[in-house]
């Protein structure tokens, strides 16, 4: 594709992923890379099938959207061509097939055809192939499927049928019946179109692929509304049985296979795992003459460009409606080979295999050294501990993937807290028997494993215990003296009623009680010696009062002494008796 170059084509919405390893499950070729709990789509190992983006539950798999560069295509003046996929007939319902063309005009298509026109032409030259060659051929409409082979089974290679897609003979027929040019836009269900108009061989065929969730996005936000759109035709009809051909035998039915009467043995396979399993086969066995594969289950109609909310088999019987209905005009063969031949290469090879000691290097880092710890239980979205540790060798996966040694490690931690916790900790039963404790619990009340087993009663005062299992205290908190071990703690009492378990937390808090202690003999003896410092205040004031009145006394007895004396000296001078 012109536009793009080789840009990613499936990629990651990182805000939404979610760290679900759902994606890495329903991966076909586990194309997912995790890093650092997030999943990244890896452009060179993806084959664009689109699982991912179907099977992501918080919707964090999405595609490129090429809707702008078809705009500027058509903003530029160029003549430009749509090529609708067959399935359109599943994703819209009568009434908008009819106004769909008109629809695409307003958008600004010159011109509106239908893809079947090359499927048509695409089924008779691979039932030709099928005729000529003697052994497995596999058919190349879907690009998924041509990609998987390319990337992981290049030695069926020379298996696939060397005849080009629906999507890429119709455009080239465009073209040729149009003038060079104008411009093609594939518009279907399908995300690994995109990846197919990229390929080399491609890129003079198809300028852009749209999906049906992009077409639908487009009309809304130019504001067209199906409904105030007028009826008209396309610009070419439907071929003769070929919108049958998004369906599983779709591609037999269109060639006529199941109606001339060759005896011929076929085989029609949908879905990610059936077509794994054929192509497993086909060097195996010389039974097939023709297998038609499809990477979506049941065929195109479930493909991930889909944008309706029916069923797949609502959809399934929306399309054969319209086949019964349309596509019943015969359709001419086209004689030019170059509008029909494809040809395939390696594109990569991803099935490398690893040494032994490396995978038993991680079982060794993730505690599976024993086999007895392989569960194989598909948590991480690989199939086997072993698959997912050669996912770990080649970058693909991370070692914390793995839920059971991700809960070992957690149980190892909150023991390694429990056992090393300064508080004393006990577990007991429903009986009040002691189930656990730690090394401060033993410390704390001067027992050891042997108590184990044992009611709570022969280390402790169970009333607290009692307590809360009768219900009495959901919850208990309380600072407790232990004499007998000259021991002060606060502690905390609770339920855990599911379990039928009871947990006591005591908390050393000797020194902080001796520190209490000590305070109070402080203010007590301060108040005793502010006390005596009073009374000893008082007596010296009292005793200054004392002397004070005894010198105030003597004083005035002086004083009347010296007046009396005075007083008889006056007399005497005045000669009076």
């Amino acid at each position: 594709m012109k536009n793009a170059g080789l840009n990613q084509i499936v990629f990651t919405l990182t805000a939404r992923c979610r760290d679900c390893y759902r994606c890495v499950r329903a991966c076909p070729v586990k194309a997912i890379r995790m890093h650092h709990g997030q999943a990244y789509v890896d452009q060179e190992r993806c084959i664009a099938c689109g699982t991912c983006i179907r099977e992501c539950p918080q919707q964090a798999k999405t595609f490129r959207s090429d809707v702008e560069f078809v705009q500027q295509m058509i903003a530029s003046g160029a003549k430009v061509a749509a090529s609708l996929a067959p399935s359109f007939a599943s994703e819209f319902n009568e009434w908008q097939r009819e106004r769909l063309a008109s629809a695409l005009r307003r958008l600004g298509f010159s011109y509106v055809g239908q893809t079947s026109q090359g499927a048509y032409q695409v089924a008779h030259a691979t039932y030709k192939c099928v005729k000529d060659k003697y052994g497995p051929c596999v058919a190349t409409a879907c690009p998924a499927l041509v990609n998987y082979v390319q990337k992981y089974q290049p030695h069926l290679i020379d298996y696939l049928v060397p005849v080009a897609s629906p999507m890429v003979v119709h455009c080239r027929m465009l073209k040729d019946k149009l003038g060079e040019g104008v411009k093609t836009v594939f518009i279907g269900p399908c995300v690994a179109k995109k990846s197919e108009a990229q390929w080399p061989q491609n890129l003079n065929a198809v300028d852009a692929a749209l999906t049906f969730i992009e077409l639908k996005d487009w009309l809304k936000s130019s504001g067209i509304d199906l409904a105030s759109c007028e009826e008209s035709r396309f610009d070419e009809p439907p071929a003769e049985n070929a919108n049958y051909f998004p369906l599983p035998g779709g591609l037999l039915k269109t060639a006529g296979i199941d109606d001339d009467g060759l005896q011929v043995e076929v085989v029609q396979v949908s879905g990610p795992q059936q077509v794994k399993q054929i192509l497993e086969a086909v060097p195996k066995s010389g039974r097939y003459l023709l297998i038609e594969p499809l990477f979506c289950s049941q065929g195109c109609i479930n493909g991930p460009g889909m944008d309706t909310q029916d069923n797949v088999f609502k959809r399934r019987q929306e399309l054969l409606e319209y086949c019964r209905k349309h596509c019943k005009e015969k359709t001419p063969l086209v004689e030019d080979g170059r509008l029909l031949n494809a040809s395939f290469e390696k594109t990569g090879d991803f099935c490398v295999p690893v040494r032994e000691e490396q995978i038993l290097a991680v079982f060794e880092q993730t505690g599976k050294s024993d086999p007895a710890q392989q569960l194989n239980c598909g948590a991480c979205g690989y199939n086997s501990c072993r698959e997912k540790a050669i996912a770990v060798i080649q970058g693909m996966a991370e070692a914390e993937m793995c839920i059971p040694y991700m809960r070992r490690l957690a149980e190892r931690k909150t023991d390694r807290i429990i056992e090393t916790s300064p508080n004393g900790i006990v577990i007991l039963d429903h009986d009040l028997g002691i189930l656990s404790m730690n090394k401060s619990f033993k410390e704390f009340f001067g027992c050891s494993d042997t108590s184990v087993g044992r009611h709570i009663s022969f280390v402790m005062d169970p009333v607290s215990f009692e307590k809360v299992a009768s219900g009495v205290e959901e919850c208990l908190a309380e600072t407790v003296e232990f004499p007998q071990r000259s021991f002060s703690c606060h502690q905390l009492i609770y339920a855990l009623r599911q379990e039928r378990q009871y947990v006591g937390i005591f908390v050393d808090v000797s020194h902080i009680r001796g520190s209490e202690r000590r305070l109070r003999q402080i203010k007590n003896q301060t108040v005793q010696q502010a006390k005596e410092l009073l009374e000893h205040q008082i007596g010296i004031a009292q005793n200054i009062a004392r002397f004070l009145g005894e010198s105030t006394a003597k004083g005035e007895e002086l004083v009347n002494k010296l007046m009396m004396i005075m007083n008889e000296d006056d007399k005497d001078k005045s000669g009076q008796p």
